[in-house]
């Protein structure tokens, strides 16, 4: 079964009637029924980073926007990574835990 992913929350920070910083979340589905799967990626994406000066968007009206554009801004690689250790660790290979013996009777 495919991922779904969906970019569920846009909050954008305006100055000057421009957007200067977003804060993105996207759900990732996968499978169904035993096998289903869901994780929200999250992030805040600055205008210009304010530590290294990288570029990441020019500001303009938040009505400007467009989904593909937002959806550009997420760093799908990373979260798509992500989501597959996760979706491993707890579907495809979960952890052996042990179970409980409750009609356990202690020594005397």
């Amino acid at each position: 079964m495919a991922i779904t992913k969906t970019l569920t929350i846009a909050v954008p920070y305006n100055k000057d009637s421009k957007v200067q910083q977003w804060d993105l979340t996207m759900q990732y589905e996968e499978g169904a029924d035993a096998t289903y799967y869901t994780s929200n990626m999250i992030t805040s994406i600055p205008a210009t980073d304010p530590f290294t000066g990288v570029v990441n968007f020019t500001p303009k009206a938040e009505g400007s926007w467009t989904l593909a554009q937002l959806t550009a801004l997420c760093p799908i690689s990373q979260w798509d990574d992500i989501f597959d250790q996760q979706y491993d660790s707890v579907i495809t290979n979960p952890p052996d835990n042990p179970v409980p013996d409750k009609n356990y009777v202690i020594p005397s």
